[in-house]
């Protein structure tokens, strides 16, 4: 297994505060993840909930609180600082997300991760 960088798009492109979803690989278990803007900040996690190991969102790029204020399970609310990805509340509270590499240039969003799992 190696890594790989992926672009997942303009910052520009994404609400503030927003995600995205981006996979990496092909195949049965392609890398799964997301990243999240919030004013000029980007942050990176995969997409797997600390709590029980399943895809933290049920539809397509939707992450975030209500209030678009944290990062939340759709299953059973875990609920996650955007900053740090770790959980404040709920049954992952005390584990954390894990956090995926970035790096923005020319005002796009390059992701660096596994090229299969």
């Amino acid at each position: 297994m190696s890594d790989v960088e992926v672009a997942v798009g303009p910052i520009d492109e994404l609400e503030d505060p927003g995600c995205r979803e981006f996979t990496i690989g092909g195949g049965d278990w392609p890398f799964r993840g997301f990243v999240v803007r919030r004013g000029g900040d980007v942050f990176a996690y995969q997409n797997v909930c600390a709590h029980v190991g399943h895809p933290l969102n049920w539809s397509a790029n939707k992450f975030l609180t209500k209030d678009k204020s944290a990062i939340i399970c759709a299953s059973h609310g875990a609920t996650y600082a955007i900053e740090s990805g770790e959980c404040f509340a709920g049954p992952a509270a005390g584990k954390a997300l894990r956090k995926v590499e970035l790096a923005v240039r020319e005002g796009v969003i390059y992701i660096t991760g596994p090229d299969s799992m």
